[in-house]
């Protein structure tokens, strides 16, 4: 029914549209980021893009200069190597804390001169880990004197698909909270479960250092990249929609039971507080050839070494009820095998 009432809500929707998106739906996504963070969002600062992976080319397009450095924080998503490849960056990956933290003393001895943005992904994938405020403010605290100390800015790119995915009644910290040139990209791919239509923005602090300018090279790079815009249809239903969110109770509920399920089996893990993925650690060192076991039994599951994480492997739960629990007697029996 809303894809009609969209389709029927304005003339000309197929049309050609301003590159950033229409105004209207940019002005919900503001209006949203400035309630939800107290920071005075505008339309202006919100471009539409073709989901996160669009908005994250989009950005490092409009950012990097050839042979610009980004930092990514392991365990991570494996295409950030190539969104930074693809316009002409170097990956430089920092290995987390035991916890899968942001290690800021790591953080602090990868960063150099060129240096120009960090991805921080929180709720991480593949870990479901959220990072919390008092760790983000240390990360806001390190950038502002590196940033200062090399005489450019470093920005921080906050990839928040899974923001609305967080467990145990935790309330989300939002690093835009505590650093001021933070380009925030999300998609609806997961709080709506839309990731075929490939809607999503970037939004601009208000903090930023030469906001206005570089929304203008966002704008830009979202028509060269040959993005041009976002989906027009799916910006009038997202306009219609705010606050819109898939059952959250139901991604918890699959957490809890495999999480329970997986350690009385003897594998061990950090639990996830959000997301839809758990990241035990391998009962083999060999991660890869890990998976090649769980295959015979029957589980599809995807070696640390993807995300630069070895000696762990990652399950997603985004699937029913009742393939967890299907699920359990193959994960039994490879413990079985494997001695747990």
């Amino acid at each position: 029914m809303l894809l009609e009432e969209a389709a029927r809500e304005a003339p000309l929707i197929h049309c050609y549209m301003p590159n950033a998106g229409y105004e209207q739906t940019r002005r919900v996504v503001a209006q949203q980021y400035a309630g939800r963070t107290g920071l005075p969002f505008v339309a202006g600062d919100v471009v539409m893009t073709c989901g996160a992976a669009g908005g994250c080319n989009v950005i490092l397009k409009a950012l990097l200069e050839p042979g610009d450095e980004v930092i990514a924080l392991a365990p991570y998503f494996v295409e950030y190597g190539f969104y930074a490849d693809n316009h002409g960056g170097n990956l430089v990956v920092v290995p987390p804390s035991e916890s899968f933290l942001p290690d800021l003393a790591a953080i602090e001895a990868r960063i150099s001169s060129r240096t120009r943005a960090i991805i921080v992904n929180s709720p991480n994938n593949p870990t479901g880990v959220l990072y919390p405020d008092s760790v983000l403010a240390q990360l806001g605290d390190l950038l502002r004197r590196e940033s200062a100390r090399h005489g450019r800015e470093i920005y921080l790119i906050s990839d928040e698909p899974y923001r609305e995915i967080v467990f145990d009644s935790l309330p989300y910290p939002a690093p835009v909270a505590h650093y001021e040139n933070v380009l925030v990209v999300s998609s609806h791919s997961k709080d709506l479960s839309l990731s075929g239509e490939r809607i999503g923005h970037v939004a601009t602090s208000p903090r930023c250092a030469h906001r206005e300018k570089l929304v203008a090279a966002l704008t830009f790079c979202n028509r060269v990249l040959g993005f041009v815009n976002a989906n027009a249809l799916m910006q009038r239903v997202v306009a219609r929609i705010p606050g819109a969110l898939v059952d959250v109770s139901t991604y918890e509920r699959r957490r809890n039971r495999l999480c329970d399920a997986l350690a009385g089996m003897g594998f061990t893990f950090v639990r996830p507080q959000g997301a839809f993925y758990l990241f035990p650690r391998s009962p083999i060192p060999d991660d890869v050839e890990f998976c090649h076991i769980m295959r015979k039994h029957r589980i599809i599951v995807v070696p640390g070494t993807g995300f630069s994480c070895p000696g762990f492997f990652r399950i997603s739960y985004a699937v029913r009820d009742d393939v967890i629990d299907r699920s359990l007697e193959h994960f039994a029996s490879a413990a079985r095998e494997l001695g747990l």
